[in-house]
């Protein structure tokens, strides 16, 4: 709705993962770098780790787009999956023909005859699980076996694994130890800083079209007050400050604007949130403390205050 009036070719702030719009902070291009590294080598795992919405999957789909025609991938997206559907799908990514009732042996036996046609013609595979934190331990297993497809000289499959955080904790589990050993590259990718924001907001308005900055320097620190450097909430929230301007007029965005969308997107607890939140604990703490060192200097100097203030009741008068 509002791509014509700021004069912009496409939308900037979607948050399918276009790579097209991948920004390189420097903790991308090092995580960039580490994929690159693992899929130069034969073989293996690799591992990519970050919070949500840092931007993963888009680096991914980037990498991929980078590797030569004579690499083959096998994209999955849906890793709820038993170790025969996991099995299933990389079939299908790959175009292997089977049946649904074949069991773990016969896909298996399939894979490593593709595998090896693959490898005869100088051709890789890259199998790449998105989300991996999902997957079960059994299935986590079955990833692993795949590794042992190999011949005399090299393996025949490069496995790329990309979750959350929680993925670092199953591969350091004692069942997993194996799958963990076979890992030859890692990095995790984390979120934003102030100025990579700004370079990230201006690089997606670049992309899409406009050269100009179309957000004040204290609208761009209100955003990283509410995201935190996290890019999937950075452009859900300039998307809505986007359309914010436009409903009102303006062709630049403040911080009154960033602060009415922020209340749209994330409710009307955003006045508390992130570092406020922690200013709010430290005061009631200190008031907290105030009241208690009052308390105890009146003890100090009333020893009797406390006894007094228990028993006290209705005033009696003695008779004459």
């Amino acid at each position: 709705m509002y791509k014509a009036y700021f004069g912009l070719s496409e939308l900037p702030f979607t948050i399918g993962p276009n790579p097209k719009y991948l920004y390189l902070s420097e903790q991308h291009r090092e995580a960039m770098a580490h994929l690159l590294y693992g899929l130069s080598e034969q073989g293996g795992f690799i591992l990519l780790t970050g919070e949500v919405g840092t931007g993963k999957t888009t680096l991914c789909r980037s990498v991929l787009q980078q590797l030569p025609d004579d690499v083959e991938v096998a994209l999955i997206l849906n890793p709820r999956a038993s170790s025969i559907e996991l099995l299933q799908y990389i079939c299908d990514e790959l175009n292997i023909n089977y049946h649904g009732s074949d069991s773990a042996k016969v896909l298996n036996d399939a894979l490593n005859a593709y595998l090896l046609e693959a490898y005869a013609n100088h051709q890789r595979v890259v199998v790449m699980i998105d989300e991996a934190q999902q997957l079960s331990i059994e299935t986590l297993e079955q990833v692993r076996l795949l590794t042992n497809l190999e011949t005399n000289k090299d393996k025949l499959m490069q496995i790329i694994l990309v979750g959350q955080p929680e993925l670092n904790d199953m591969l350091a589990s004692k069942n997993l130890r194996q799958l963990s050993q076979r890992i030859k590259s890692r990095y995790h990718l984390g979120e934003l800083d102030l100025p990579q924001l700004g370079a990230y907001i201006k690089n997606r308005l670049r992309v899409a079209g406009c050269e100009r900055q179309l957000f004040t320097k204290k609208a761009i620190k209100q955003i990283y007050h509410y995201t935190h450097g996290v890019p999937r909430l950075i452009n859900v929230l300039c998307d809505r400050s986007l359309m914010g301007a436009y409903a009102t007029d303006k062709f630049i965005v403040d911080q009154k604007i960033v602060k009415q969308a922020a209340r749209e997107v994330f409710g009307n607890d955003v006045s508390i949130s992130g570092s406020n939140l922690m200013k709010w604990v430290s005061f009631a703490v200190v008031i907290i403390g105030l009241v208690f060192a009052s308390i105890w200097g009146v003890r100090q100097y009333y020893p009797g205050w406390a006894n007094n203030a228990d028993t006290a009741g209705p005033a009696q008068t003695s008779g004459q």
